[in-house]
């Protein structure tokens, strides 16, 4: 790709962007249906009271009208860094050829400089659309779509997910009934974790006290009389390894 004029490259990204996002509404119909976006499962949802579409995206960066800036994802500590990742894309393709607006975190704009980051930000990573929510303070959050996903695969990924007081939205943990975030009581799990980590469709996290560990390994393994020792619950990622710190006194 041979550029040489940040103008000229913006203004044919927005040409495009216009193009595309006509196609992308003649194929989905969003114009009336309501918006939910989720960082962790990385999910934007379209629903009414008949329908559901759903699609993967990343987020771009927000403008906000009241301090007039703008903030790349990347820079953003409060964007989870599944959603933000492809972002990076974008700065490394400014360092390549010098343009400063895609390499500097957080400095004053205006919206059709978002506008045009975005459409940049499609062009790049090969968006089928965007979207450009506005929370509750007024910030426009700037998505890039980037594929259909069919109801059932997102039931599946939105099932691995977990609403939690303390941690928001997080991933489904399991722990027995005895792990606590107060008192030590032994941390036994199915596999070495890290937070964050990435998990295959087969595996959850899975912890159990020391307890639970002796029953297990008397019974030769998860036993009906184990299990009911143990009584797994749901938790949250955050929460799971809240109490693996505690446990193993990293905290």
């Amino acid at each position: 790709m041979e550029i040489t004029d940040y103008n000229a490259f913006a203004g044919d990204c927005i040409d495009e962007l216009k193009a595309l996002q006509d196609q992308f509404k003649e194929t989905f119909d969003i114009a009336q249906a309501n918006w939910f976006y989720n960082q962790a499962t990385g999910l934007l949802t379209f629903s009414t009271d008949d329908t559901e579409l759903n699609f993967k995206y990343f987020q771009v960066g927000s403008f906000s009208s009241k301090s007039e800036t703008w903030m790349w994802s990347w820079h953003n500590e409060n964007t989870l860094e599944n959603v933000k990742e492809p972002a990076s894309q974008i700065r490394d393709f400014g360092e390549s050829f010098n343009f400063a607006k895609l390499t500097e975190g957080h400095f004053a704009s205006d919206e059709f400089e978002a506008w045009e980051f975005t459409a940049i930000s499609v062009k790049l990573i090969k968006g089928i659309g965007v979207y450009r929510p506005v929370n509750d303070e007024g910030l426009m959050i700037f998505l890039v779509i980037t594929e259909f996903v069919d109801n059932e695969t997102a039931k599946n990924i939105k099932n691995k997910y977990i609403e939690c007081g303390d941690h928001e939205y997080r991933r489904v943990a399991f722990v027995c009934q005895h792990l606590n975030f107060d008192t030590k009581v032994g941390f036994e799990e199915s596999f070495e974790t890290i937070e964050g980590m990435e998990l295959s469709d087969e595996d959850d996290f899975q912890a159990w006290c020391d307890e639970c560990e002796t029953i297990r390994v008397a019974e030769d393994g998860w036993s009906r009389n184990a299990m009911k020792f143990a009584q797994y619950r749901v938790v949250c990622e955050g929460c799971y390894f809240k109490m693996k710190a505690l446990d193993l006194g990293s905290d």
